[in-house]
């Protein structure tokens, strides 16, 4: 049965589901493809402050590619060029995509599952959570590319020893590695992933969109880096009607309930 990829919206918050239960979430080249098409659309949305990812069912977040289609569809120097390039430009843009995005990981991580909760800006996961990339066992290489997103975001030597061991590891060395931020324990699970995008959300967008463009070109080399544009979406915040907001719900001792939307569209990485 193939799978797919859900979009649905709850209030100010895209979720993003994995749903292919029967081969633990994992990604066909078509679902691969899709997910860029998603991301964009939940990026172009004003109403949308926050994108979270997640695996349907409590069992997995994503066991990766689908490794059935590797005969047919990843097996000739051609075929794993045009799936390489289906792979990248998914997780180019969600690593790009102009609005925090939150891996939300129950179960299973593996390989290409892993990448993607890697690409989002914020991981956090249940205690149930295994992490793996399998391919030194499984004789495949990952992209410059992909090397590159986990040194960034955990560092040169949790990239070793995760990328040469090939073995899976738990939650608490997930957290330990940098992989994930927080872990809870099941029960609490989704109440902590609530709390934590319903605090996002109700941010002010502008200021989120801001601080996200300036993660993006931080990540990038100093000489490619386009200060100018983080200063625009800067000195947008402190034009808007939520820039007062915030003051005066700041000096009324409440919670501030910002308006300004802007829409955007996903960040071409240089």
């Amino acid at each position: 049965m193939a799978g797919s990829i859900e979009l649905r919206r709850d209030g100010h918050a895209a979720i993003l589901t994995i749903s292919h239960e029967a081969r633990r979430n994992a990604l066909s080249l078509a679902m691969w493809r899709m997910l860029p098409t998603l991301v964009a659309e939940a990026s172009a949305d004003p109403e949308i402050r926050v994108i979270v990812l997640e695996g349907a069912g409590p069992k997995a977040f994503c066991a990766g590619a689908d490794i059935s289609e590797f005969a047919t569809l990843r097996d000739t120097p051609e075929q794993v060029a045009a799936y390489e390039v289906g792979v990248d430009r998914a997780l180019t843009t969600l690593a790009a995509c102009p609005k925090p995005t939150v891996a939300a990981i129950r179960g299973v991580c593996f390989g290409g599952g892993l990448e993607l909760a890697l690409a989002c800006d914020l991981r956090l996961a249940d205690d149930s959570a295994v992490f793996r990339m399998p391919g030194a066992q499984l004789g495949l290489g990952y992209t410059l590319s992909a090397i590159e997103m986990f040194v960034q975001r955990i560092g040169q030597a949790a990239t070793a020893e995760i990328m040469f061991a090939g073995r899976a590891f738990g939650a608490a060395d997930a957290l330990r590695f940098g992989v994930v931020q927080n872990v809870h324990p099941r029960a609490s699970f989704e109440t902590e992933r609530d709390a934590l995008v319903d605090t996002i959300a109700g941010n002010a967008p502008l200021t989120l969109i801001a601080t996200k463009r300036a993660l993006i070109e931080l990540a990038r080399p100093a000489g490619a880096r386009d200060a100018a544009a983080v200063d625009a979406l800067v000195a947008a915040c402190f034009a808007s009607s939520d820039y007062a907001e915030g003051r005066k719900a700041f000096s009324e001792k409440r919670r501030p309930l910002f308006k300004a939307a802007a829409e955007t569209a996903p960040i071409e990485r240089k």
